[in-house]
């Protein structure tokens, strides 16, 4: 049947009487496609519509398992790290830091890896400029934040952030966790201190966009940090635990430029280890604070607009303000409890034992298979990967059925320590 003559009988069966262009009888009445009729009567439904193919989801054979491992991004220290990753855990993304760049760089290891994957990997980089830059020994350098703003216009800024986001693609490259939107007047060696734009939020706002703007255009995705804002921070995280001024004195000054570009299509987020007084308590840093991930998530707490772009976590294994008071495990766990979609770490060593915490805190219930599902489908859309097996890219996964199946019985979980109650 003519996709011409398909169209005549759908609307043969809804419409009682209609003048078609195209959509005729012939002489026994029956709709041909060649002749303009009035017609009228109810059409076969049995052929009216053609049949459905289903709509399998990609994820439709992975294992419980499989599917949490897909939300993590872990660092690696060699392209043979992050083959036995994949190959073992199905994980989803990894990180490159300065010490596996080289060889990325020089050969075609990332390029064999990401074509043989079960999915389209995660690549992420930490590439800000200036003293927070993976690549400028095979790039060249690239001004810090601090000096962009003062010596080149937004357009030079995206003119510079697209060109280093070209390199980037062609080494392979999805994920650029920058730009800072802490604002900050640090000195320029302190933990952000030249990292920010500005001290002024309105020119934060207006290079990061500018910066962000130029990963995008060369296919890259930005990340937005450190959320809810580092800029005046009582320290440094890699260190010890760190404070913030109280959420209400951020909500004019540090949060600006977080509300003013959540509505930045194509980027994701990034929540830091600080603790806010009025938000987060004072003994939970932002990265595990559902309460920090509500802000973000509804926007109308700090004037901006919900936020349904991807959410990573700040290093959870390498940064004191964090593993100090939560091992790996514990912390990824209580990461994605509190609302993460992508709890990063810089190192693959623990993957097993993070993936039976975070399953045994599915099975008892702490974690929400629903939540978890819903993280699935916006890291799905930041990796391109199909609703349908078969299927275009549509940016839904409404189709990947439930975390929680396939999956092995609670018997066949491993024992683990039930989580503390968490703050609401």
């Amino acid at each position: 049947m003519s996709p011409l003559r398909r169209l005549c009988l759908t609307v043969l069966a809804t419409v009682t009487a209609v003048t078609l262009v195209g959509c005729g009888t012939d002489a026994t009445g029956r709709a041909n496609d060649d002749t303009t009729v009035e017609a009228t009567g109810e059409a076969d439904p049995a052929a009216v519509l053609p049949p459905t193919a289903p709509c399998n989801s990609p994820f439709a054979d992975l294992t419980q398992r499989e599917r949490i491992a897909q939300l993590f991004t872990v660092g690696v220290s060699s392209m043979a790290d992050a083959r036995r990753a994949v190959e073992r855990f199905n994980i989803g993304g990894i990180f490159l830091g300065s010490g596996v760049v080289g060889e990325v760089v020089a050969g075609d290891g990332l390029a064999r890896l990401q074509n043989e994957a079960p999915f389209p990997l995660l690549v992420a980089i930490d590439e800000e400029g200036g003293r927070v830059s993976r690549i400028s020994p095979y790039a060249g350098p690239m001004p810090s934040a601090r000096v962009m703003a003062t010596t080149m216009s937004p357009e030079k800024v995206r003119e510079t952030a697209r060109g280093r986001g070209e390199f980037l693609a062609r080494m392979g490259v999805t994920v650029d966790f920058a730009p800072s939107l802490d604002v900050s007047d640090q000195p320029d060696g302190a933990v952000i201190g030249d990292r920010s734009f500005s001290p002024d939020p309105a020119r934060v706002t207006e290079y990061a966009r500018a910066f962000a703007e130029g990963l995008l255009d060369a296919g890259i995705t930005p990340v937005f940090k450190h959320f809810p804002g580092h800029g005046r921070s009582s320290g440094d995280s890699h260190h010890d635990s760190v404070s913030v001024p109280p959420l209400d004195q951020l909500l004019s000054h540090d949060l600006r430029p977080f509300a003013d570009l959540a509505h930045t299509p194509g980027a994701g987020m990034m929540l830091g280890h600080q603790q806010v007084a009025g938000l987060t308590g004072a003994d939970r840093p932002a990265s595990l604070s559902p309460a920090a991930y509500r802000l973000l998530r509804e926007g109308h707490g700090y004037g901006a607009p919900a936020f349904d772009g991807p959410i990573f976590t700040d290093d959870l294994s390498g940064m004191r303000a964090v593993t100090d008071s939560h091992p790996l495990p514990r912390a990824v766990t209580e990461a994605l409890i509190a609302g993460a979609d992508s709890p990063l770490w810089i190192t693959t060593d623990g993957l097993a034992e993070v993936v039976d915490t975070v399953e045994g805190a599915v099975a008892g219930g702490a974690l929400s298979p629903d939540e978890l599902d819903r993280s699935l489908q916006r890291m799905a859309r930041l990796r391109g990967i199909p609703e349908c097996a078969s299927g275009p890219i549509t940016g839904r996964m409404e189709g990947a059925g439930s975390l929680t199946g396939p999956s092995v019985g609670p018997d066949k979980l491993p024992p683990t320590r039930p989580l503390a109650a968490l703050p609401r």
